[in-house]
């Protein structure tokens, strides 16, 4: 007579915590408080903090929520607008293990966007400079759209990167394989120029939160691969949760880097505000 097999099934073993991550989670919370205590009031006065750390922020040469200044100049907003809408576009297209660069055909085009952003930068920045010689007579209109083309490249870039050093089963298949999407990232990149281009308070309030929320994810990306490489974790990640370190180090990172700039213009000029023309 056979027996009855009377066990009961195996509990699941608790959640444990690693010491690596309790060890970097404490610090990176330590300076994720103290930021978010010494920065301006607000969600739009922590997204002046960010904005503050890595861009001009000249008030003609910014867009304006009302009387208020986005936290990010119109080329700035663009340029981290586009990125978050490369990173965006490439994972609704299903390329979220991708890691080749374009092709060079297409890495051209880019090439393109990147020269009309440094051209149209260097002619604005000209303008500030008395007698000094320059092509036309620049403008938010196009300092916004060098930047949407500025960010698309550059986020195409940091998307592949970052896939082809983190995955373990990252496909070697380019990011951006064709001109026709690369052709839905243009479209999906206008359309938040134009959405910005409205002024309308409604739509300007989550867009200047997200332009700032681009820079983080823009640095944190890019420190994340640093974490995974100094962590010797590059190319061991299976699945999202596997993550968690390397990008919460990344992010912490980006936060130090913006909060040491913010220290640093903020004892050199003592305030908040964008620099004056």
């Amino acid at each position: 007579m056979t027996s009855m097999d009377t066990s009961l099934p195996a509990s699941r073993a608790p959640l444990r915590i690693q010491p690596a991550t309790l060890a970097a989670a404490l610090p990176l919370g330590l300076l994720a408080a103290a930021w978010l205590l010494l920065t301006p009031a607000g969600l739009l006065g922590k997204a002046d903090a960010i904005g503050y750390a890595v861009c001009h922020r000249i008030d003609l040469r910014s867009f304006h929520l009302g009387t208020r200044q986005l936290p990010l100049c119109a080329r700035c907003s663009g340029m981290y607008l586009g990125a978050l809408v490369a990173f965006v576009g490439l994972l609704a297209q299903g390329k979220a293990r991708f890691g080749g660069f374009p092709r060079t055909a297409l890495l051209v085009m880019f090439g393109v966007f990147a020269a009309a952003w440094a051209v149209d930068g260097l002619n604005s920045y000209l303008t500030l400079i008395p007698g000094a010689p320059h092509a036309y007579e620049p403008n938010n209109v196009l300092r916004l759209g060098t930047g949407l083309l500025m960010g698309l490249t550059m986020g195409t870039i940091v998307f592949a990167g970052f896939n082809q050093n983190a995955w373990r089963d990252w496909k070697k298949e380019p990011a951006v394989g064709s001109f026709r999407e690369a052709g839905v990232l243009i479209v999906l990149a206008a359309g938040v120029g134009l959405l910005v281009l409205t002024e309308n308070p409604f739509v300007l309030y989550p867009l200047a939160l997200l332009s700032a929320a681009g820079v983080l994810v823009v640095l944190g990306l890019v420190y994340s691969v640093v974490a995974l490489l100094v962590l010797r974790r590059e190319n061991r990640i299976d699945s999202w949760a596997g993550l968690a370190l390397p990008v919460g180090i990344g992010l912490g990172l980006a936060l130090l880097q913006i909060a040491l700039l913010d220290l640093a213009r903020l004892s050199l000029t003592g305030t908040w505000g964008g620099f004056s023309l």
